[in-house]
């Protein structure tokens, strides 16, 4: 909760900030150090390993992308992490160069509920980005967000700032955590426009968290990979 500046009971309390919101815990279990420390090494082992058998397909793709739509290869979007912070988040351009410009001309065919935005056959993406997303390819450059720390291989999706100012105080609680190339949303119920859901499944990954839940995900999204679910 965001104590109040009166407040007696929170005089001698613990105090973590949102951003740059104070907010009192009202409870806590003891923190899982060390399976934290499992999951970071997982996360630097497994993002390294994957770039290096990547780089010749990453290789590729950087030129494909070049060749097929004027403007830079990687797309560089300001995201918001763990505990409000801002980061760079890295993908491979899917959009035409001046793609955020043009979003609110489109808000109008938005099939996803409150805060959530997607559109199917968006005029914004490339040839070759659409098969990109479809396969979840762009992605990959995020694999170097894992080893900056900014992100890890599980975790909810990084949201953009503008949906962190629509979040009710409860939906902070999934910043709690590093925001994630996949989790549970994604392997779960990725085609649904809830944002309920949404919000639903990435505050049950950040409280039930365990080691053995990352590792089910992250085997549950080679099949969602391969599939093509992605868009």
């Amino acid at each position: 909760m965001v104590p109040d500046t009166y407040n007696q009971s929170y005089w001698n309390g613990t105090v973590e900030c949102i951003g740059h919101i104070p907010t009192g815990p009202l409870s806590r279990r003891n923190c899982p150090n060390r399976a934290f420390m499992v999951k970071r090494m997982m996360d630097l082992i497994l993002a390294f390993v994957a770039l290096v058998i990547l780089l010749p397909l990453s290789a590729l793709i950087a030129l494909v992308v070049w060749i097929d739509s004027p403007g830079p290869v990687l797309y560089r979007a300001e995201r918001i992490g763990r505990k409000g912070r801002k980061f760079v988040c890295l993908k491979f351009r899917t959009m035409v160069r001046d793609a955020d410009q043009h979003r609110e001309e489109l808000a109008h065919l938005n099939e996803r509920k409150s805060v959530l935005f997607k559109v199917t056959n968006d005029p914004r993406v490339s040839r070759v980005g659409a098969f990109l997303r479809k396969y979840s390819l762009d992605e990959i450059p995020q694999l170097i967000n894992v080893l900056r720390g900014e992100m890890s291989l599980v975790g909810p999706r990084p949201p953009i700032a503008s949906e962190v100012r629509q979040y009710e105080l409860a939906h902070l609680r999934r910043l709690d955590v590093l925001p994630g190339m996949t989790g549970l949303w994604q392997v779960e119920a990725r085609q649904d426009p809830s944002f309920d859901r949404y919000i639903s499944l990435d505050i049950a990954y950040v409280e039930n968290w365990h080691l053995l839940l990352d590792l089910r995900i992250l085997a549950r999204t080679v099949g969602v990979v391969l599939s093509g679910t992605g868009s």
